[in-house]
């Protein structure tokens, strides 16, 4: 394994015109780490890792670099890009365990962050470092968000979370588990309670729905739930999953390590929103994709379908008139989810878009005064690199803001 990882960072070319640098949503500076992991600073290298991205081993493991730095990279034009995600996972698990923890001393500034995924534990982690006291709120047991109830385990094990969770603490950041903030507890409350400010990072965890008959029968399923906790699930032996994004390669790959022998993925026309690798990882496991089919209604025996009629360029022009009954013990609706609203009913002056997502000026403030917003929930579903990306320059502006207030 170390092997491997040395040659592929042999293959870097050191560009002066990083490429692979600008596909990456948060700029990380690839050349200069591979140039540190070559003179064996390891410590260096994943200082710089951290310090620009605190969660750049859970991305190195998820991201999808094809289409982010490696699809990117100039070796690639004619060559195999250079991997390196597998460079950043072995410098970053290193590093996890034995980084230092600095923080500067108490500048008395309390900061609530409303969700531990990682959006909030950006904020939680970047204000901690710069002396705030912070507590993190979130509705789940644990920490982690979508990173530990959206993606598969074996995308990203739970021990790699729970890692985090421990550096965390060590940085002086407090976990309220159990507390839904839009339920007993409402955002006037923590601004009575000496917050400051109050960062909003609950992600998009509302199902979106189809909008059919039959969503409500026991034998149908969102994505969003089955990830959450597939052994609370017995879906039988045949799954139908409707929608072929990285949430349904991620659904079916789950369903068919839990017993499931037949998943089919079901796609409107011929565009495969998922990434080539997630598809190609669920098909190589098993999952089959059927194209062209829309879903009518969904019965007790399974999904009920219309055959698609798509022109030369892939559009669909039309439909067959006959109708085609999928029979499968479950079905999964896989089409992405929303934010929900407690949050909106409870906090006064807090405005959305028309699709439930928080309206955010360019710091990053919602329209309540103080109370800041990143990630899905601002943007919509996306991925981890990103929702980190966004709340490093939120957090830097909720810091200029107390810092503001301490000078009126």
């Amino acid at each position: 394994m170390a092997v491997r990882i040395v040659e592929e960072a042999n293959r870097c070319l050191q560009c002066k015109k990083p490429m692979c640098q600008k596909g990456c949503p948060i700029s990380t500076n690839i050349p200069e780490v591979i140039r540190l992991f070559k003179e064996n600073k390891m410590t260096e290298a994943g200082e710089m890792l951290f310090e620009n991205n605190p969660f750049s081993l859970v991305c190195s493991m998820v991201c999808n670099h094809e289409g982010q730095c490696e699809g990117h990279c100039i070796r690639g034009r004619k060559d195999t890009p250079v991997h390196f995600s597998a460079i950043e996972t072995f410098i970053s698990d290193l590093y996890l365990d034995r980084m230092a923890i600095e923080r500067e001393p108490d500048n008395g500034h309390r900061v609530a962050v409303i969700g531990a995924g990682p959006a909030g534990l950006t904020v939680a982690i970047k204000l901690a470092c710069e002396g705030c006291s912070v507590t993190v709120f979130d509705a789940k047991d644990r920490i982690g968000g979508v990173m530990r109830y959206g993606i598969p385990e074996f995308r990203l094990p739970r021990t790699i979370l729970d890692r985090y969770g421990r550096q965390i603490e060590k940085m002086g950041v407090k976990f309220r588990a159990c507390t839904t903030i839009g339920g007993a507890l409402e955002i006037h409350d923590l601004f009575r309670d000496g917050y400051e400010t109050v960062f909003i990072g609950t992600g998009v965890w509302r199902p979106r729905t189809l909008g059919l008959q039959g969503e409500s029968l026991a034998n149908v399923h969102f994505s969003v739930d089955y990830l959450s906790d597939p052994s609370a699930f017995d879906l039988g032996e045949n799954v139908a999953i409707i929608g072929v994004g990285n949430s349904g390669m991620d659904v079916a790959r789950t369903a068919l390590r839990h017993g499931a022998r037949t998943v089919r993925m079901y796609a409107r026309a011929r565009h495969i929103t998922a990434s080539s690798d997630e598809l190609a990882f669920a098909q190589l496991e098993g999952a089959e994709i059927v194209y062209c089919k829309d879903v009518v209604k969904i019965t007790e025996e399974g999904p009920l379908f219309r055959t698609n009629i798509l022109d030369e360029e892939g559009n669909i022009v039309g439909c067959e008139e006959e109708l085609d009954q999928v029979h499968a013990d479950s079905t999964i609706i896989a089409i992405s989810q929303g934010p929900k609203n407690k949050l909106l009913l409870t906090t006064p002056g807090l405005e959305c878009t028309e699709t439930g997502l928080l309206t955010t000026d360019e710091n990053g403030m919602t329209t309540v005064d103080g109370v800041f917003s990143a990630g899905d929930v601002v943007t919509g579903s996306k991925n981890v690199v990103s929702a980190v990306a966004a709340s490093k320059a939120v957090a830097e502006a909720m810091m200029r803001y107390m810092e503001g207030k301490e000078e009126r």
